[in-house]
């Protein structure tokens, strides 16, 4: 019987329009398109929350940021709560994770400790690449100007080139057996470390302006006018939105993937490949940097691609998907059950081939960037949903945001108030209030429906009146009720519903 091998393959910052398969004229990533030319590539494809470690949160453990309690950089997953190689491992599926973790609390680079699940033997994140280099080398390897020196750097001085050796490695040596590799890079995050001739292979490159790059943020919320810093009111024609060495090290990278690639092919030709990056970086479109709280494309659409035997052939998929989706997706590969606590439904139909749409959009929230600094604005609280042609995204604290992106593909126009368009930003509202209360969003409450453009709704302390207990895997401890101390019946009831005493006849609700 053929063996069941998925590898999962993931980059930091890397929207969907750092790859030329997506259109984008100029970029060379070689390798990813070529995966998309022969594999089923998601155009539509979208993050749970666009800020690395949340990001992953919900990658990992097919629960949503707020679900999971990884709701912010810095901030460790939920004691109760499984990652993927648990649930695999379990199974006696062989799991390794090499790579960027970013989910255990510590700082950036993570504490070097193999978590619960994942093959030790292979286990290798930031921290254990620092402790490889010399505490000159650890300073080095945080510069920029490291690999902008005459000399450069080598390859296999960056912590690409060490995962891929370890994936390759574990390619060759678990041939034989059910597995699911995850190999995450860092690159091209900042500080974007790459050897010649990546170091210098866009200094005469100038990427396609888009609209975007003009919005000077009329309309918008005051939030993203703060967050901007005063670039709004620069001469949008003489910003320059080009980051070359960020676009060398993602070449740099897309190189290291096709070493992963013909790995692969060359020794588990049957198993599922799939490519996907956390979120993408704003590059000066809509006067912002970097990430955060916000549905713009740049920074919120992220590539996903799936290649290998069981995939299509040249397929792109042009409906909206979710993150949250993909490990769904793993489990449903795999044959196994997909847990009750994972928040998204698999697209294993879509990964064969099929264009149907899942009739499911993408929510995306926005929490904190990092729990332990007090920069990129601090709490941000964002709610959205993004379907093929609408998205909402509602600002707790702020004005909120409505694009029609059928007619404004560059999110230029605000138009939440306007009249036309009420009912389908009612229709989205509804969606958004529905899915904080289906995961337990504990930052859900009368506030996010009683905006003010929904005057209907009017504030209550009671909210909707609901208790929401979470449903519990079988074998699990089941959650008692309050008002009766026995099993719990219905996890989501009216709140303080009596339940008929079962010790006295003639009782009644």
């Amino acid at each position: 019987m053929a063996h069941k091998q998925f590898v999962w393959i993931m980059t930091d910052t890397t929207g969907w329009n750092m790859l030329g398969c997506y259109g984008f004229e100029g970029v060379r990533t070689p390798n990813l398109d070529a995966l998309a030319a022969g594999g089923v590539r998601f155009e539509r494809a979208y993050t749970c929350q666009p800020v690395c470690g949340p990001a992953r949160s919900a990658l990992f453990t097919g629960m949503y940021p707020h679900s999971n309690g990884s709701w912010g950089n810095c901030m460790p997953l939920g004691a109760n709560v499984r990652t993927l190689g648990q649930w695999l491992s379990a199974q006696g599926v062989s799991c390794a994770y090499i790579g960027k973790w970013h989910l255990d609390g510590g700082d950036y680079f993570g504490e070097g400790v193999c978590p619960d699940g994942w093959d030790p033997a292979y286990w290798y994140d930031m921290r254990n690449y620092l402790d490889e280099l010399t505490d000159e080398e650890r300073y080095a390897s945080r510069q920029s100007k490291t690999c902008l020196t005459p000399e450069g750097i080598k390859a296999d001085f960056t912590f690409a080139d060490r995962v891929t050796k370890r994936a390759l490695d574990f390619i060759e040596k678990h041939r034989d057996q059910d597995f699911l590799l995850v190999v995450s890079y860092d690159e091209p995050h900042d500080p974007c470390l790459c050897p010649p001739p990546f170091n210098t292979m866009y200094q005469d490159y100038h990427a396609a302006r888009r609209r975007s790059l003009y919005d000077t943020l009329e309309g918008k919320p005051e939030y993203q006018r703060i967050w901007a810093g005063g670039s709004q009111y620069l001469d949008r024609d003489k910003v320059n939105p080009d980051n070359p060495l960020l676009m060398g090290c993602n070449s740099f990278a897309d190189m290291e993937i096709g070493r992963v690639l013909d790995a692969v092919s060359k020794y588990t030709p049957g198993a599922l490949r799939m490519y996907t990056s956390d979120h993408g970086d704003a590059m000066c479109a809509h006067c912002l940097s970097a990430k955060g709280p916000a549905v713009y494309d740049e920074i919120a659409r992220i590539p996903l691609i799936f290649g290998g035997p069981d995939a299509g052939k040249g397929v792109v998929y042009p409906h909206t998907v979710s993150h949250i989706d993909l490990p769904a997706t793993v489990m449903d590969y795999f044959g196994q059950r997909i847990p009750k606590c994972f928040e998204g439904k698999s697209l294993l139909d879509q990964v064969h081939g099929s264009l149907e749409p899942t009739n499911r959009p993408a929510f995306i929230e926005f929490n904190r960037y990092e729990l332990d600094h007090d920069g990129f604005g601090g709490f941000q609280p964002m709610r959205a949903v993004v379907d093929d042609r609408f998205k909402l995204a509602l600002h707790l604290t702020d004005t909120d945001e409505l694009y029609d992106t059928q007619c404004d593909e560059c999110d230029m126009i605000n138009c939440i108030d306007a009249p036309e368009y009420a009912a389908e930003r009612d229709r989205l509202h509804d969606l958004v209030l529905d899915w904080m209360n289906r995961t337990r969003d504990p930052f859900r409450g009368y506030q996010w429906k009683c905006r003010p453009w929904r005057p209907e709704y009017t504030p209550s302390w009671d909210v909707d009146g609901m208790t929401r207990q979470r449903e519990n895997e079988p074998g699990e401890y089941r959650q008692l009720d309050y008002c009766t101390g026995l099993t719990m019946d219905q996890a989501t009831r009216p709140k303080g519903q009596r339940t008929p005493n079962p010790f006295k006849k003639g009782d009644k609700a």
